[in-house]
């Protein structure tokens, strides 16, 4: 044991940072894990008593005998009999000798304490006791005061030991030994060696020995430990001269003073040589690791005491570096992560969650490198990143290594896959897909280190993994999740060489997992009168408006003033100190898992990211408004906009004798909606899909060979990274559909098929080359007129084996079909029969087949048409306008449209009658309902099954229908 006459504290800790887990972490059962520390701790102390025996005696009581330089200790012997009676089952045990002129630190270093050594548990605030019941020299009661007891006999220290040993020899072995090491192996290590070796560190050895039967490869490597950082700090005083430097107040309001400080100690710490215990275990370490090859490319990350915890991630606070070659190289990588502690990032992050500088300690994990520079690599995430729905796994990938993605500097492919249906064994569990343009990639540089280089045509319009790859990489998430109970943020390699996938990093996820799913807030834009600016991927869901500060270095840091929007090529953590006092943020580059994208989450700030020229768009001072609550896209606007924020608590709703369902076309806005409390989807509309995502008539698809090149280029454009255009047609639609299906899961969602008019399917892309001219558009070639008509039929099948294809290779056995504007008995036999031929028959594989009633039709032949239907789903908006017989488009008759109006009351309850007396679905999704709580009330007295409400009227129609509410 090393013995420095610096003024450190010894402590041992044992620390399970992921209570979840109970493993043994390689030890021979259970019960070793938990006692594991506690012994190493009696181990470790005997030594060290045994270093320090000629100095001190000690009684059973504590009383000190004798002084010299190495001041008093309680006994081992006490320590050790202690242990019987203290609580072993905490999920935290401190053990800390200090000694005023000689010690040896384990764990956290701090100032000089008095000279007596205590043991705690934390677990139910238990004292450990330390009676005399292990002395050789006494036989009276461990509580009697007057026993003096003596440790100072080498067969009696033995003996004490040899007891202990009995519990398990190798669990004493291998915790005595890792908390006394400088260099430990990631496969020796575990979630409880958080203390040891740091958050990142402990979970990629949890993840080696605990996963490795559940396929979650994790590259092979080795840790430096905290106490091999805190030696290395005590030298020279200089860990006592950086708490002095931080504890100045104004470093933390002055980002200039901030600056200087944090250079100051970084400068210190790389002037200072390891000791040398520190580097022969990185070299003996590195050797086997590597055989000695000086060509072999390691990976060296930090990892923090206080990192990666649930209620904090610490994302990209310290550095990484790549692609380090050589045990030069390493150990002066090494040097730099320890400095990177004092990142002005890492200081101020720390500070302002209250974190005390002194108590969080580094370790560098080195890793052995995934050949990722000629493959790709990204960040998951085990659940939504926006709206914290837990039923995803949320993936980001770019090609080469994956700093590009975590740092920012690309937009990368994002892919969502379904957990429910990935554990049915689905064919297809990815519910969405963006590509991303991905113009850089970041490659090994001659002679070490990383590079960044531009991508090519063919790697920018194409995905960086296969779905094949997305789908084991959700498989993985899944497992890591469950075995650590909580939901996490990955970072990934694939290996460009053997095309096999790594797992490179795990920690909590540490916002929206924390967010309050019974609280609802929400911010709308009230004033749409600005010009839209830029637009790019949004970060959280809020808005919010200032004047831009154009930033192009952290150097200029400084010049930004609070309440700013700040503008930037991209950010990263380094920007930390001032992104915390932004109104909001917006990058040029960027996804939605960079660094700067998880803090402006974490700190609740919008930020639009990606959006490639805001900062040739915004200048220094415009003022503006930026709008995240929108969906997947976020947009500046010009003119500081009003907006509102509303928060409505969804915990204890009362009872109301109606089904609730949601109004939702829009696939980007699901997972927040689908949160909302709800019994499905009533009304999903293809045509959001079709108009917004796709934007393509399906007809021009169909003839693409024979249009205009110009059209087919733009066609190729906005289809590619699919097989061709059709299929991006089908799939867009299926995974739009399948989005909308997930969210609710396995609530039903009823998808209505298109019901486009001429004159909006003219305004798709090629539109106008198929598409007639109509007098009147609303009562004329829409439908399920559509559907069987030679025109149109093609395209129809299109949208059925989009249909098709979510149900049966997607496994969204929840999603059922509506046909709209059912003219006649005629067109509902056709419709069938066309659904029939296309694989999607009703009643076989419980699929359900509704018809929208929206006609006087189908008010007269009710009865008629559930002959061909299993229910009905009504649109009163339609309802009202042919019962009334007016435009509802036209403002001149507007003032005569209601839902309310007695004829069409009388149709509706003609409608929900029939319905309940064949024994089928009636439900209503019109506009009504959400517009006036009264008609809501009406609806439910006359035994609808169910309202469809937009999803801003659920809570104020939910509460008008319960008891709390009235029925004016």
């Amino acid at each position: 044991m090393s013995m420095r006459g610096a003024p450190l504290s010894t402590r041992f800790y044992s620390h399970n940072r992921f209570s979840s887990s109970r493993r043994s972490c390689g030890l021979a059962s259970s019960a070793c894990c938990k006692l594991a520390s506690l012994l190493a701790v009696a181990v470790a102390m005997a030594a060290c008593y045994s270093a320090m025996e000629p100095h001190f005696h000690q009684t059973a009581s504590g009383a000190k005998i004798g002084s010299g330089a190495a001041g008093s200790l309680l006994a081992a012997g006490s320590l050790l009999g202690g242990m019987s009676t203290g609580r072993l089952g905490g999920s935290a045990s401190v053990f800390r000798v200090s000694h005023k002129h000689a010690a040896t630190s384990f764990g956290h270093t701090s100032a000089p304490l008095s000279t007596v050594l205590t043991a705690s548990s934390r677990a139910g605030g238990a004292l450990v006791r330390a009676p005399a019941s292990l002395s050789s020299s006494s036989s009276s009661s461990s509580s009697s005061k007057s026993s003096s007891s003596s440790f100072s006999s080498s067969s009696s220290r033995q003996n004490a030991l040899r007891k202990l040993r009995g519990q398990s020899a190798t669990a004493v072995e291998v915790e005595t030994k890792k908390a006394t090491a400088m260099c430990i192996p990631l496969d020796e290590l575990c979630n409880k060696d958080v203390e040891l070796v740091g958050g990142k560190s402990a979970s990629l050895g949890e993840m080696i020995s605990g996963l490795a039967s559940a396929s979650v490869p994790v590259p092979g490597g080795f840790s430096t430990t905290a106490l091999a950082y805190r030696q290395f700090l005590a030298q020279d005083g200089l860990a006592d001269e950086i708490d002095q430097l931080l504890q100045d107040p104004e470093i933390y309001e002055n980002v200039a003073k901030l600056q200087k400080v944090g250079k100051q100690i970084r400068e210190k710490i790389l002037d200072i040589p390891f000791q040398a215990e520190l580097e022969q275990a990185m070299l003996m370490e590195w050797e086997k690791v590597s055989g000695g090859d000086e060509n072999v490319a390691f990976a060296v990350r930090s990892s923090a005491t206080a990192e990666d915890l649930p209620d904090a991630s610490f994302a990209g606070q310290q550095e990484t570096y790549l692609n380090v070659r050589g045990k030069e190289e390493l150990f002066i990588k090494v040097k730099e992560v320890f400095a990177s502690l004092f990142t002005d990032r890492a200081i101020s992050y720390r500070h302002d969650r209250d974190f005390d500088h002194n108590k969080v300690a580094l370790a560098a994990t080195i890793q052995k490198m995934v050949r990722s520079e000629t493959g790709s690599s990204g960040v998951m995430f085990s659940l939504d990143t926006e709206t914290g729905f837990r039923d995803v796994v949320f993936i980001t990938s770019a090609w080469g290594l994956g700093e590009t993605v975590v740092g920012g500097t690309v937009n990368p492919d994002e892919f969502y896959a379904f957990k429910p249906t990935l554990a049915k064994g689905s064919r297809n569990p990815i519910v969405g897909r963006n590509l991303g343009s991905k113009k850089l990639k970041m490659v090994y540089s001659e002679g070490g280190g990383s590079e960044l280089v531009e991508t090519s045509e063919s790697e920018r319009e194409h995905w960086s993994i296969s779905d094949d790859d997305v789908t084991q990489l959700a498989e993985m998430a899944v497992e890591i999740e469950k075995h650590y109970g909580f939901p996490v943020d990955i970072e990934w390699a694939k290996d460009g060489d053997t095309g096999k996938l790594y797992i490179v990093q795990a920690r909590p996820e540490t916002v929206a997992s924390r967010r309050k799913t019974s609280v609802k807030e929400e911010f709308k834009l009230l004033d749409r009168s600005g010009d839209e600016l830029v637009s790019g991927r949004a970060v959280g869901n809020k808005i919010g408006k200032g004047t831009v500060r154009t930033l192009s270095s952290v150097e200029q840091m400084a010049e930004f003033k609070e309440g700013e929007v700040l503008v930037a090529d991209m950010t990263d953590p380094d920007w930390e100190p001032i992104m915390k006092k932004a109104a909001a943020i917006v990058t040029n580059r960027g996804g939605r898992t960079c660094h700067a994208a998880i803090i402006a989450r974490e700190l609740g700030i919008p930020a639009v990211v990606g959006s490639g020229d805001a900062t040739e768009r915004l200048s220094d001072g415009d003022e503006v408004t930026v709008v995240c609550s929108e969906g997947d896209t976020g947009t500046v606007y010009k003119g500081e906009l009003d907006f509102e924020r509303t928060v409505e608590d969804l915990s204890n709703l009362p009872d109301i004798p109606v089904k609730i369902m949601l109004n939702l076309a829009n696939p980007s806005r699901a997972f927040e909606y689908g949160q909302l409390p709800n019994a499905g989807i009533g009304l999903a509309r293809l045509e959001f899909v079709i108009n917004n995502v796709i934007g393509i008539h399906p007809k021009a698809l169909l003839s693409f060979d024979k249009l205009p090149e110009e059209l087919r280029n733009k066609i190729l454009d906005r289809s590619k990274g699919y097989a061709d255009p059709v299929s991006f047609y089908v799939d867009k639609i299926a995974e739009g559909t399948a989005q909308l299906a997930a969210s609710v899961y396995p609530r039903r969602i009823i998808v209505r098929l298109s019901d486009f008019k001429s004159n909006e399917y003219k305004s798709l892309l090629g539109g106008p080359l198929f598409e007639p001219d109509e007098e009147n558009p609303m009562i004329g070639f829409r439908g399920a007129g559509r559907y069987a008509d030679p025109a149109f039929r093609e395209c129809f099948e299109l949208e059925l084996m989009a249909m098709k294809k979510v149900r049966d290779e997607m496994g969204f056995d929840n999603v059922e079909l509506m046909i709209p504007f059912v003219r006649t008995l005629d067109m509902a036999r056709e419709v069938n029969d066309i659904l029939k031929e296309n694989g999607l028959e009703r009643g076989t594989n419980g699929l359900k087949v509704q018809m929208m009633a929206e006609l006087p039709s189908n008010v007269f032949m009710a009865d008629e048409f559930l002959d061909y239907f299993d229910g009905f789903s009504i649109g009163s908006n339609d309802l009202t306008q042919l019962t009334l017989g007016l435009d509802r488009d036209s403002g001149l008759v507007a003032k005569h449209f209601d839902e309310r109006d007695p004829a069409v009351k009388k149709a509706l309850s003609h409608i929900i009658k029939t319905a309940k007396a064949r024994g089928k679905y009636v439900g209503i999704c019109g506009q009504g309902p959400s517009d006036f709580p009264d008609f809501a009330k009406w609806l439910s007295d006359q035994g609808i099954d169910s309202l469809s409400l937009n999803p801003d009227s659920v809570i104020p129609t939910w509460m008008h229908l319960s008891d709390k509410g009235g029925d004016s």
